[in-house]
C-alpha cells in the first residue's frame, strides 16, 4: 500500500541511489522498448553525469524533478522524472512544442513492488508537480505501442491516447473522475 511509502523528490547527494536505480531499470526485460538508453550506455558514464542528472531532478530546479518511492526499509522502490518544455523547444521527436506542459519520462518501478498503490501514487504525485508549475496545463507521455502493461496503467492513471509517432504512443493526461 503506498501509505508504507514515501514519496520525495531526491537530493543532490544521492546520485550513486540514483544511478543505482535506472541501472536496474535498464535492466528490466521491457527496457529496450521503454527508454532510449541502453544499460551500457548508462553503465559507462562517468560520476559527473550522475552527479550532474540527480542536481538537475532536485530540489529547486523549476523544469525537472525526478520522485521516488522510498520503502518502509528506505530502500528505493520506483521513480519518475518529470520535464517542462517550453514554446518553441524541439522535443525528442524532433517537433516543436506548442505550449508550455510537463513530459513524464523514466518511470521505473521494481518487480517486487509492482501492482499495489505505490506506483499509481508516484504517478499521481509527478503529475501534481506538474500542474503545480506556473502556466503547465497539459501533462504527456509516450509509451511504446507494444508496452500494453505499461499503456494499461497509464489508462487508469488518467491518461488518454492522443496520436502515434513511429512506434510511441503520446499519452496526455485528464483528471479520473
Amino acid at each position: 500500500m503506498s501509505s508504507d511509502y514515501v514519496i520525495r523528490q531526491v537530493r543532490v547527494d544521492e546520485w550513486p541511489a540514483v544511478k543505482e536505480l535506472r541501472l536496474a531499470a535498464l535492466r528490466d526485460p521491457v527496457a529496450p522498448i521503454a527508454f532510449l538508453e541502453t544499460y551500457e550506455q548508462a553503465q559507462a558514464q562517468p560520476d559527473k553525469f550522475w552527479k550532474d542528472r540527480t542536481a538537475r531532478g532536485a530540489e529547486g530546479d523549476p523544469h525537472e524533478c525526478q520522485l521516488v518511492a522510498e520503502g518502509p526499509k528506505g530502500e528505493w522502490a520506483g521513480t519518475v522524472t518529470v520535464l517542462v518544455e517550453e514554446p518553441g523547444a524541439q522535443d525528442f521527436t524532433g517537433e516543436l512544442v506548442e505550449q508550455r506542459q510537463a513530459h513524464v519520462v523514466a518511470v521505473f518501478v521494481r518487480e517486487e513492488h509492482r501492482g499495489g498503490t505505490m506506483a499509481p501514487a508516484l504517478l499521481r504525485a509527478a503529475v501534481g508537480w506538474s500542474l503545480a508549475r506556473e502556466g503547465v496545463s497539459r501533462v504527456r507521455l509516450f509509451v511504446h505501442q507494444d508496452n500494453s502493461r505499461a499503456e494499461a496503467f497509464y489508462r487508469r492513471a488518467g491518461f488518454e491516447r492522443t496520436r502515434l509517432v513511429g512506434d510511441e504512443c503520446e499519452m496526455e493526461y485528464h483528471p479520473v473522475a
